[in-house]
């Protein structure tokens, strides 16, 4: 019997506003597919981003356009050649994952190496924002061990500033979400490195960070929209002391794994991030993320409404998914 595969756009609300340096949002827009099989069925989800030039429209029909494909039984590895790497994929992949999981009893952490699993610290992000309201939101979290700032404007100095204050005891990431230029990058460097700052991700466009080979690291730097797959890797090399993987850039979990592994070897840190998705999308993060040097899988912690059952957040611990969520 073929499999069957169903494909829903879904909104869900976040708390208040989610803003960085390219605007804000205030839902989290994601697509969900399911492919059932044998009386089981697995789960991804998937959250497009206009930075890769990607719509809810777009994935969902890239989706749909993989249907009969995937009924007919097309494999994980046979879907890396089969779509380029993006959110649509993503969201097939996971679901395939899932599904093996609940046909052959082997959980994904198992299949993965990462059973048993553990809870993991994750950074807790926040918007970008005036210096003032900046510190209001760093006081209002200072007892979080690990703080995601999203910086990227004219005033970045005295945000940092007024954000280590304000949680003078946190580790903290500057995510600058590609706002930085050459002008400006070697006295932010130097500035975040006398407050503190643990890793800066992105400060330059991708593509535009040359830069970055002649400057001193005071900080280590992390690319995010400057890798994607594995093969983006090697370009980097000189270029950024650590990578984040997200499953929506990599394409899923099984792109994301080879990434994790060829960027290890390469010398490189690892991140394992997130959109702002559900707990269903941080699901396989979290199990990815297992030996990670940072984890920033807050998404659910930013929505005013997670799917039942979610992930368990204990402060920014999170705990490896039930398997009635996903693997």
């Amino acid at each position: 019997m073929a499999r069957v595969i169903s494909v829903e756009m879904e909104r869900f609300p976040i708390a208040g506003t989610f803003t960085i340096s390219r605007g804000s949002k205030t839902e989290a827009e994601v697509i969900t597919v399911t492919i059932a099989d044998g009386g089981r069925s697995g789960r991804g989800e998937c959250v497009p981003y206009k930075r890769y030039g990607e719509t809810m429209d777009g994935v969902y029909a890239a989706i749909e356009a993989m249907r009969d494909q995937i009924a007919g039984g097309l494999g994980r590895t046979a879907l890396l050649d089969a779509m380029p790497a993006g959110a649509a994929r993503n969201a097939i992949d996971c679901a395939l994952w899932d599904l093996e999981a609940k046909l052959t009893g082997t959980p994904v952490a198992a299949a993965i190496g990462f059973l048993p699993s553990k809870p993991l610290e994750t950074a807790y992000t926040l918007s970008l924002a005036e210096p003032e309201a900046m510190a209001a939101q760093a006081r209002a979290n200072a007892a979080r061990p690990l703080l995601k700032v999203k910086i990227g404007g004219d005033n970045d100095m005295a945000r940092i500033r007024a954000v280590r204050e304000a949680a003078p005891d946190s580790r903290l990431i500057l995510d600058a979400n590609e706002g930085w230029t050459d002008d400006d990058i070697e006295a932010n460097l130097a500035f975040a490195a006398d407050h503190g700052i643990a890793l800066i991700e992105q400060p330059l466009p991708a593509g535009r960070d040359e830069i970055l080979r002649r400057i001193a690291h005071p900080v280590p730097i992390c690319a995010d929209e400057s890798v994607h797959a594995a093969k983006d890797l090697d370009a980097l090399v000189g270029l950024y002391d650590a990578v984040n993987i997200k499953l929506d850039k990599s394409g899923g979990l099984t792109e994301a794994l080879r990434l994790r592994d060829r960027a290890r070897d390469l010398g490189f840190g690892i991140m394992v991030g997130c959109m702002v998705g559900t707990s269903l999308a941080m699901a396989p993060a979290v199990l990815l993320a297992q030996d990670a040097d940072f984890v920033d899988l807050d998404g659910p912690l930013l929505l005013a409404r997670d799917r039942e059952p979610g992930l368990v957040y204990q402060g920014s611990l999170v705990s490896p998914p039930d398997r009635e969520l996903w693997g």
